[in-house]
């Protein structure tokens, strides 16, 4: 079977068939499409990274190419009655044009922002940065993989000059005798993953878990410690003094390749493990058990993910790990290292091209001149036009409408009514706007909000490249285009900057004596600006690769082509006939002396610790059948079924405490808001501490709840751990 896509007709009957991958998560599974009189089909491949395996998302995936829900022409919000009504595309792009000058004109470049998403392509990442600084010309654009990934990018950047989520390949997973996955349960969030997990422990190694609770993922493992949430600081830290006690420190690598280790020497000094376990729960015994299967195993991975992250101090925290990793010598060494799992289906490359606010493609700082005059030159502008840094995705969110902020916003994949903490706040903060965009294939809780929504092509109906979690680019292929009405995204951008330019021109123009003369120059400024943002994925790609060029993130060397031939190309790959980049920090790191930086860092407090009026401790996550803030995933009848409503997570002996039994309705109230859900009672979560998974809307909300303080570094808000007090509804 080719990878391209595939056709034929028969008499009565079209069949096509196409090679491509999961829409959903990092994991990127391969995945073959076809398509007859009766639908589309769903089958796995063997690809790299799943084996041939899929989820019950992937399985279902292609549900939602023509379900009836699907947004089919552009909705406008009829200013006498309040609806959205459809409308044509040039109503709809006229009104967010004159809504967008309208601001701008008023309160000036900044006054609007563009929200984008870790789910979109590429190309649609690298074409809505561009579209943000030299279209609207504002610094104000970030993405909800702000939400996911940024910590761990942070402490990636600072420690080894590079952020990739797996420097090695996926398959180092199963050769490992040592696997420590601290606040990470792919069994439920990418269970083709499992396979890897599976040959691990089949290969003799010690599978080891750090969560608060009994998850599917922590059932498999050899050893799970279960701390407090918001102390897994405290647990690495523990475990760096127990590594360092026992002797188990490779003095020699710590010489070689890295430098600041003696700051972190003395400031782990105070972790004794007695002291860890008092703070964590964790007893002394894992502890040392854990340390000792770090340090005294041949091939060893230590991964974090989003338990570990998603908090105000969630870059010390990896950095925590990222230290005790390098002290053990792991990084750059063959079939170890450390790593963290990418949650959302681009999230590696979605924040490499320029959707997060200081940066630019290549994943270059937007404030290094060197940077802004590289890819202004791509760009066709002057360097000193481009804007500067923006605020991270809460802070530009928690602005919207105030009288310093935005007051237009421009969402693309993303629903920041269920994803966004705090979520009554941001919602309140949506409606205060005076324009509203939102493009999506569905009317999500947001784009029930807004002013103008516009329907966009799903996955299997558009070229492009994704980023996998490994820093594998992958090839995204049309099985079939959109429905007649329905553009892509990259169509979008590109309209919308050609009416763009051709207004300013008329605007520029409007004293003009000759009406044919301002017409004639509006016309060319708005082809001038469609040539500039071209529509084609094709166009797009080869553009980013000469904007990536030189920088960290290099994809200069990476075509369609060569994906097609070689399940994927890791980058960086500067250049078409030259190898690509499987593992990282070989012989060096990206830093500037090619060392590895180890930084100090101490445990603090959660931002909000429990009291007598707020006594239990709330944290959130995912479940097997839903995905993120589940636009998608609850319109899919085989997903509802297995996980159709919220729930509230609790110990018996606590449900016991509050007089509920399995099943009755409760109320979680927090400082923020709250929720009201069905309890769920399981002794796999601490007695302390409540949890409830994060995809529903209305009163199961969980992010109604949730804690808006963020992390000082990487802006990630404190998703995982706030104090609730819980009741009987």
């Amino acid at each position: 079977m080719t990878d391209g896509a595939w056709s034929a007709t028969q008499p009565g009957r079209t069949l096509r068939q196409v090679a491509t991958h999961c829409p959903y998560c990092a994991l990127q599974c391969g995945m073959v499409l076809r398509e007859d009189d009766t639908g589309v089909t769903v089958h796995p491949r063997q690809f790299p990274t799943n084996r041939g395996g899929l989820c019950q998302k992937g399985w279902t995936a292609a549900e939602l190419l023509d379900h009836p829900e699907r947004l089919t022409t552009p909705l406008v919000r009829d200013s006498a009655t309040g609806a959205l009504r459809p409308a044509s595309w040039d109503v709809a792009l006229d009104r967010i044009v004159d809504g967008i000058r309208a601001v701008q004109d008023d309160a000036g470049r900044d006054a609007v922002a563009v929200f984008g998403g870790g789910g979109l392509t590429n190309e649609k990442a690298y074409a809505l940065g561009k579209f943000a600084r030299i279209g609207l010309r504002t610094r104000h654009i970030d993405y909800n993989g702000r939400f996911c990934m940024s910590s761990a990018a942070a402490a990636g950047m600072r420690a080894f000059g590079i952020d990739r989520g797996l420097p090695f390949p996926l398959s180092d997973l199963g050769r490992a005798d040592t696997l420590l996955l601290v606040g990470a349960n792919p069994a439920e969030t990418m269970p083709p993953l499992v396979r890897w997990l599976t040959e691990q422990r089949g290969n003799g190694g010690q599978l080891i878990v750090v969560d608060p609770r009994v998850t599917a993922t922590a059932r498999q493992a050899d050893l799970h410690l279960q701390p407090l949430p918001g102390t897994d600081l405290a647990v690495a830290n523990a475990l760096l003094h127990i590594a360092l006690t026992e002797g188990w420190v490779d003095r020699a690598y710590v010489a070689e390749r890295t430098s600041g280790f003696e700051a972190v020497r003395r400031a782990v000094a105070a972790w004794w493990p007695a002291r860890a376990e008092q703070l964590s729960g964790v007893p002394v015994a894992d502890l040392e058990a854990t340390a000792r299967a770090l340090g005294t195993g041949g091939r060893v991975i230590i991964l974090t993910a989003r338990g570990a992250e998603q908090h105000a101090k969630g870059v010390d925290t990896v950095s925590a790990y990222v230290n005790l990793a390098l002290a053990l010598g792991l990084p750059g060494r063959d079939g170890s290292g450390y790593g963290c799992l990418t949650g959302q289906g681009n999230g590696q490359g979605g924040r490499e091209h320029g959707q997060k606010a200081d940066q630019l493609p290549g994943y270059r700082r937007i404030d290094d001149p060197v940077a802004r005059e590289h890819v202004a030159g791509v760009w066709g502008v002057p360097a000193d036009e481009l804007p500067g840094p923006g605020v991270p995705a809460y802070q530009l969110l928690d602005s919207l409408g105030t009288p310093d902020g935005p007051r237009a916003l421009l969402v693309f994949g993303s629903n920041p009514v269920i994803s966004a903490p705090r979520a009554a706040r941001i919602e309140s903060r949506l409606r205060d706007l005076d324009l509203l965009v939102v493009a999506d294939l569905l009317l999500s809780e947001t784009a029930a909000l807004a002013d103008v929504v516009l329907p966009t092509a799903q996955w299997a109906e558009e070229d492009g490249t994704m980023t996998n979690l490994e820093g594998r680019v992958l090839r995204r292929r049309a099985l079939r285009p959109p429905p007649a009405d329905v553009w892509t995204d990259l169509a979008i951008i590109s309209a919308l900057a050609a009416r763009l330019a051709a207004a300013e021109a008329t605007a520029s123009e409007a004293t003009a004596a000759d009406t044919t003369t301002a017409e004639a120059t509006a016309a060319d400024a708005g082809g001038t600006a469609a040539a500039r943002f071209p529509a084609d994925p094709a166009a797009v790609f080869a553009e980013l690769r000469r904007a990536s060029a030189g920088g960290a993130a290099d994809y200069a060397g990476i075509s369609w082509a060569r994906i097609d031939a070689d399940d994927g190309v890791y980058w960086p790959c500067p250049t078409e006939d030259g190898p690509d980049t499987p593992r990282l920090f070989a012989d060096r790191f990206a830093t500037p002396d090619g060392r590895a930086r180890f930084h100090p860092v101490d445990h603090r407090p959660a931002a909000e610790e429990v009291s007598a009026a707020y006594p239990l401790h709330f944290t959130t996550g995912r479940v097997l059948a839903q995905y993120q803030s589940g636009t998608q995933t609850r319109r899919v009848a085989a997903l509802r079924r297995a996980a159709g409503e919220a729930f509230v997570e609790l110990h018996p002996d606590l449900a016991a405490r509050l007089g509920v039994d399995d099943g009755d309705p409760v109320r979680v109230t927090s400082r923020r808001g709250e929720l009201c859900a069905p309890a769920r009672l399981s002794a796999g979560i601490r007695p302390d501490t409540v949890f409830a998974p994060f995809h529903y809307a209305g009163a199961g909300r969980a992010n109604s709840v949730t804690n808006d303080a963020v992390d000082p570094i990487s802006g990630m808000p404190e998703f995982k751990i706030c104090a609730v007090r819980v009741e009987k509804a």
